[in-house]
């Protein structure tokens, strides 16, 4: 039995329709991440990925509407205002980036402004875009072959750029260099667009002149693309930046101020102060005495975080210390301080040592993956700015904990400023007591920070060790004890368990800092 087939079946693609619908895949790729470039930006400099995530993408959306509608108002000469419309969609998202790091540096006040007029502009002109092209296509393609294609190919571009955003273009060119090259893919649309419509736009000359002066300005961009960073990070850091890259999970800044009394070496982690070589000992050294000396002779030590080795060069004065387990999420940070011979040199090169296995995965699933046990753990994450940094502060996280800790064993961690974050603190104490752990907090001074807390969570009550490593610069036996003692402005008050369903902690950091701030 045989049967027809139509035209409509056989016909071949016009070649214009094959060129339109590739442009579609480029300037959904592209759409996309000027999306997602903005929030990336906007999580690092406001911290809480979630809701900078979630307001740029709403805002984002809401403009793409806003662009779509009023698509309905270009009536002629289509080709030439889709041609337009790329050019200025490669300016504004592909210096997106750059203006919103300079803004951060130079305006920090007018960020948010900044943020969301580039996001709505964007996002307006990226709207445009797709009912543009689905008129010009309506020439040669019927309706339902035209809206099945275009968004095929919409979604297939959106696809290729989420999955090569983290994994691909921010670790190899970081988010200023990414978003000039897909700001020169638009560009190189408009291009095309002048070549497939060269016959119909009326004002040649003037086209083909913009679209070269639009990829002049973005090879400029690209040209000068290290010292447009380094000069918005040198605003933004009083010292001399030394080492700067985007990984995958953060921004890592490293500044030098030498000289006597200066800060040293200083590590930034998404804006935010990690260490000062002029101080960090305080810092280190507060975070894991108290707690080996207390158990007498560890064996087996964990660092969660610390990818920096400070914790791990104070661990390493035991002698006991047989075998040091550091768990960093991030590959670059435990790369930088162990092969940089600076910084290496400011954690002892203890990172190099036949003790320490590093771990470059994620803390919680770590300790969901595993049984093995340890007579210290050492917790010292960034603060809770976002939840996902949040979730290392939370009920689920400590009952992990507990089970990954010796019955004799004692796990610290860093909490914020008993001072400044009074309630967040205290919100980590009271976490750490309903995962059914003895929590015995103290504090420290550290100049860069302030007074600093910290908290010893133990299934055994915390005693005083009669003893410490010698050679420490800033702990005693006779001052340790000091530490435990909290005058009236950090005494404890009431405080709510953090759990991953309320991240009641996230909120409380946020409100109490930002008082700081203001």
């Amino acid at each position: 039995m045989t049967h027809a087939v139509s035209a409509a079946d056989t016909r071949r693609p016009h070649p214009l329709e094959v060129a339109l619908l590739a442009s579609v895949f480029v300037v959904a790729a592209c759409g996309l991440l000027y999306e997602l470039a903005a929030g990336a930006i906007a999580s690092y400099v406001l911290g809480d990925s979630v809701l900078q995530f979630s307001t740029v993408i709403g805002s984002y959306l809401f403009a793409m509407g806003v662009g779509s509608w009023l698509s309905r108002y270009f009536e002629r000469q289509l080709p030439a205002h889709f041609l337009r419309i790329e050019l200025l969609v490669a300016l504004a998202g592909g210096l997106l980036p750059v203006a919103l790091f300079l803004a951060n540096a130079w305006a920090p006040g007018a960020f948010r402004v900044v943020l969301y007029g580039l996001v709505l502009l964007v996002g307006t002109l990226v709207g445009l875009e797709i009912p543009l092209v689905m008129r010009i296509l309506r020439r040669n393609v019927r309706l339902r072959e035209l809206v099945s294609q275009v968004l095929t190919f919409d979604y297939l571009g959106a696809l290729a750029v989420s999955l090569a955003f983290p994994l691909l273009l921010v670790p190899q060119l970081g988010l200023v260099r990414t978003g000039l090259l897909f700001g020169f893919m638009n560009a190189l649309v408009a291009v095309w667009a002048l070549w497939l419509f060269r016959h119909e736009l009326r004002a040649f000359a003037a086209h083909a002149a913009a679209c070269a002066l639009t990829l002049a300005l973005l090879a400029a961009g690209w040209a000068f693309a290290d010292r447009i960073t380094t000069l918005a990070e040198d605003k933004l850091y009083a010292d001399r930046v030394v080492f700067a890259q985007s990984t995958p999970y953060q921004r890592i800044v490293v500044t030098h101020a030498p000289g006597e009394g200066r800060p040293g070496y200083r590590l930034f982690l998404n804006g935010n102060l990690q260490f000062a070589e002029r101080d960090e000992y305080r810092y280190h050294e507060a975070l894991v005495h108290p707690a080996m000396a207390a158990h007498g002779a560890p064996r087996k030590v964990a660092v969660l975080g610390g990818g920096d080795g400070m914790a791990v060069r104070e661990i390493l004065k035991y002698p006991s210390v047989e075998q040091v387990t550091l768990v960093e999420l991030d590959p670059a940070m435990t790369a930088l301080f162990a092969h940089d011979p600076a910084l290496a040199a400011l954690n002892g090169h203890a990172l190099a040592s036949p003790k320490v296995r590093v771990v470059n995965t994620d803390a919680f699933k770590w300790l969901e993956s595993g049984d093995e046990v340890f007579d210290v753990i050492v917790v010292d994450f960034p603060d809770p700015t976002n939840f996902s940094i949040g979730k290392l502060y939370t009920l689920s996280f400590y009952a992990l904990l507990e089970k990954r800790l010796a019955a004799s064993g004692y796990a610290v961690v860093q909490t914020t400023s008993p001072l400044v974050a009074r309630r967040s603190f205290w919100t980590v104490v009271q976490t750490v007591e309903a995962a059914g752990l003895t929590a015995t907090p103290y504090h420290a001074h550290v100049p860069s920070f302030g007074e600093w807390g910290f908290v010893i969570a133990s299934h055994r009550p915390w005693r005083l060790p009669a003893g410490l490593p010698a050679g420490l610069r800033y702990l005693t036996p006779a001052t340790l004890g000091l530490l435990f003692d909290f005058p009236a402005d950090m005494a404890r008050v009431p405080a709510e368990v953090n759990r991953l369903s309320n991240q009641v902690l996230v909120h409380t950091y946020e409100t109490e800092w930002g008082r700081v701030h203001q």
